[in-house]
């Protein structure tokens, strides 16, 4: 997959292309690009995505931005596991912002990446004020010579899949809920950093992540997989959050206990499959406290994997 910054004043291949943020890259999502790739297979054109960085509301309003789902980095190695050709990350500003619809079709869609195939969701607006529609894209595809076709809402399970619906779940600790409209674990990918080795000194080494967003959509003590380490997913315990009982809300960080695991991992880029939440982080009155709370959550997350290995083998509860 090969991945632009911006877009170019002239196309020099035509494209079937799709707009948006797609943050997570949800089970929605994925419908849409599915039916991106095949369009794109069927006319021998690149499948395109156009999308922005960064989010339009981290822009004009940083305090009420969402929580992001994914890294652009993430983002993006979703998009190309979906099939995806090529990716435009155009970089949201003001000046980009205050192109009217028309000049945003003038200057994008038909200029830039000469699409000959639009798909969009249904909810999709665009240009100053966002004032564009699908009805206008389908006038102007009829005067430039391009196909408009609507993506309808995806529902799994009774529920409308959006990037907003999954930090909902998140947000409330219905890991599994998360999962289910995403298709598969959460994920927070990052490198493992030198930390302060507190987890060490009272017999619960952890593996310190590096997360490099402001906001994160969930916090808490949750069991986790971990792969990039071994040739199969590895077992944990994470707290992710601002860890009250020690640093009292400074930045947040992610903290995984690998189960009988203890080996050298610095520098290495993981990922942590969020599977389910044991509880809410909590502010402990002494090293003492968090030693025996972080012990029953081990004990919790040994049970839950052992639960989940009798579930998938087949064997009975006794």
């Amino acid at each position: 997959m090969l991945v632009f910054r911006g877009v170019p004043e002239r196309a020099t291949t035509s494209t079937v292309l799709t707009i948006g943020n797609f943050d997570g890259v949800h089970r929605g999502h994925r419908a849409l690009l599915a039916e991106l790739t095949a369009k794109a297979r069927e006319l021998a054109l690149p499948a395109t995505v156009l999308t922005f960085e960064p989010h339009p509301r981290e822009l004009f309003a940083p305090d009420q931005a969402p929580a992001r789902l994914a890294s652009l980095r993430d983002k993006i190695e979703l998009l190309a596991e979906a099939g995806v050709d090529r990716v435009h990350v155009c970089r949201f500003t003001r000046k980009l912002a205050a192109l009217t619809a028309e000049q945003f079709i003038e200057r994008i869609l038909v200029r830039g990446l000469s699409v000959r195939h639009l798909i969009i969701g249904d909810d999709f607006r665009f240009g100053k004020g966002r004032s564009g529609d699908f009805a206008l894209l389908q006038r102007a595809g009829q005067e430039h010579r391009f196909v408009v076709e609507a993506m309808h809402t995806v529902d799994f399970g009774g529920v409308r899949v959006s990037s907003s619906a999954v930090r909902a779940a998140l947000a409330s600790g219905d890991i599994e809920q998360a999962e289910a409209l995403l298709g598969r674990a959460f994920v927070i990918a990052g490198r493992v950093m030198d930390g302060k080795k507190l987890g060490r000194t009272i017999g619960f080494p952890t593996a310190n992540i590096q997360v490099r967003r402001k906001r994160l959509p969930l916090s808490g003590v949750f069991a986790v997989s971990v792969s990039g380490i071994a040739p199969q997913p590895l077992p944990g315990a994470a707290n992710i959050g601002v860890r009250p009982t020690v640093d009292a809300g400074l930045q947040p960080v992610l903290e995984v206990h690998l189960l009988d695991f203890d080996r050298d991992i610095y520098g290495l880029h993981v990922d942590v499959n969020f599977l389910h939440k044991l509880r809410d982080e909590a502010k402990f009155d002494s090293l003492d406290a968090l030693k025996a709370q972080i012990a029953q959550d081990v004990a919790a997350v040994r049970a839950y994997f052992e639960t989940r290995k009798r579930s998938t083998d087949g064997t009975p509860h006794g």
